[in-house]
């Protein structure tokens, strides 16, 4: 199922935030970085399409349908947002807030299916060991891995990431985004991660979508992006990018 965004208005008060934004088609399969500095509307953007906002005029189409016209359970079914601010609040056991993510939109009982795909996700994001701990008692990273797996293990249509990785060490950050991005392919599904680390980013991405004042100013390939003139205007810096032996882009960038 592919997703669209067309002619999109939003603003908060009498401040515009997007005006006719439009985004080509975003393909199934497809890991899309959502690039920019802070303040272009990356999280708001994320809303919108998940229906935690509604825009002043314009569509988002997913599949050629136009989400804006679907109930909310039904919207709620194909888009997943994970936000930077998915912390735990009870002290529910990391394995039943997954299994309560699974089965909530679902309803009826688990089923030794419902148990395995769990258990599957917390070994794949390696927080077995974390099932019996309450969740609202773990480090920020950990409860980050637990909302990952909460995500995850809907096999949303759509998959909205906004700063994934903010919260975790080195290792986990490729983990989780080595996860990401095979999740999108073998599943065959929409995966949009909001990042600031363009250098991640560049390493994962198929594609980068660079937002600034409302519009998109580049959108293509992560080295496409990155060479483009507008990436280093956007930022206000100067980004030299090379390759190692293994042929992962290096970012590195200069105030100008």
């Amino acid at each position: 199922m592919t997703m669209e965004i067309r002619d999109l208005q939003f603003g908060y008060g009498r401040r515009s935030l997007f005006d006719r934004l439009t985004i080509p088609s975003l393909r199934p399969g497809e890991l899309v970085a959502l690039v920019g500095p802070n303040g272009v509307g990356k999280s708001s953007l994320f809303r919108l399409i998940a229906g935690l906002l509604r825009p002043q005029a314009g569509d988002i189409l997913l599949g050629g349908e136009s989400a804006l016209q679907l109930p909310h359970q039904s919207r709620a079914k194909r888009i997943f947002l994970l936000t930077q601010q998915s912390g735990f609040r009870a002290a529910l056991p990391v394995f039943e807030a997954v299994l309560l993510s699974l089965r909530g939109w679902q309803g009826g009982r688990a089923t030794h299916a419902d148990v395995a795909r769990v258990e599957n996700m917390l070994d794949a994001l390696g927080i077995s060991s974390l099932s019996d701990a309450p969740a609202n008692e773990l480090s920020g990273g950990q409860q980050q891995l637990v909302a990952m797996a909460q995500a995850l293990v809907r096999d949303p249509q759509v998959l909205l990431l906004d700063e994934p990785t903010s919260a975790l060490d080195l290792r986990r950050q490729i983990e989780v985004m080595q996860l990401v991005r095979d999740t999108a392919r073998n599943r065959n599904i929409v995966v949009v991660a909001a990042l600031h680390d363009l250098g991640l980013a560049a390493r994962f991405a198929d594609r980068f979508l660079l937002l600034e004042n409302g519009i998109v100013a580049a959108d293509g390939t992560p080295e496409a992006v990155l060479r483009d003139a507008a990436t280093g205007r956007v930022y206000g810096v100067e980004i030299d990018i090379a390759r190692t032996n293994r042929g992962t882009l290096i970012v590195d960038a200069h105030l100008v």
